[in-house]
């Protein structure tokens, strides 16, 4: 797992990478479907807290990697989704919550393409979570969360994704207004600073994401029948 890690980012040292992994409960694990070799991981922790009288619960994403071959692929979401609804039937009565913290666009774009309730949000809905999430980055990120950011900073600890991994094009920020809002709340994720992200997980959510997943899969077909139209036209 840490060769796959240090092959996407920058400044790594082991010990830091077991660190942090042992005080996470566990990982999704992605495996190559033929040679059965790790080709990527998510690592997953589940905390608790209390916020005016509430009981929530959060599960947390910690370091996401895949290799590149695999970019694209629906394994993790599956797996995530099957954690996702136990976790929901397991702790019922909470607040329940995704939370993960972003240093490079591909992970906020989880979010935003996935789910319906999430801040930060990229026409400025759904500020009513803001607090949730300065209540979580202070109670288990408290010295390295920058309030008046409102991003995590590690210092000597960053490890930046390479940039050559994904970097930010001009003709990206034109084309996906997402990737360009998370350069906006992030612009030294460069350096490796990284911005929380919290998505409700409600039964309302868990109940409409199916439509969404159909919808997902409707539209690249019409993509791609266009592509197709196009081609011909040009021939």
């Amino acid at each position: 797992m840490y060769s796959i890690y240090k092959e996407y980012y920058q400044n790594t040292q082991f010990s830091i990478f077991e660190h942090d992994f042992a005080k996470k409960q566990g990982a999704i694990v992605i495996f190559h479907p033929e040679t059965h070799e790790i080709v990527g991981f998510s690592t997953v922790d589940i905390q608790h807290f209390e916020y005016q009288h509430k009981k929530y619960t959060v599960l947390f994403s910690g370091d996401t990697v895949i290799q590149k071959e695999f970019w694209g692929a629906k394994v993790l979401h599956r797996t995530m989704l099957k954690l996702v609804i136990k976790l929901r039937i397991r702790y019922m009565r909470d607040e329940f919550y995704w939370l993960l913290i972003s240093k490079g666009y591909k992970t906020y774009l989880l979010l935003a393409n996935n789910y319906y309730v999430y801040y930060p949000h990229v026409d400025g809905k759904y500020q009513e979570l803001v607090p949730i999430v300065e209540k979580y980055c202070k109670e288990f990120f408290t010295e390295y969360f920058d309030e008046q950011t409102g991003l995590l900073n590690f210092g000597t600890d960053y490890q930046p994704l390479k940039t050559d991994v994904a970097p930010i094009t001009e003709e990206m920020r034109l084309i996906n207004p997402n990737i360009a809002f998370f350069e906006e709340k992030n612009p030294t994720w460069q350096l490796g600073t990284e911005l929380p992200c919290i998505g409700r997980i409600a039964w309302s959510d868990l109940i409409r994401y199916p439509f969404r997943f159909i919808n997902k899969v409707l539209h690249a077909q019409r993509f791609e029948s266009l592509k197709k139209v196009r081609s011909l036209s040009e021939e």
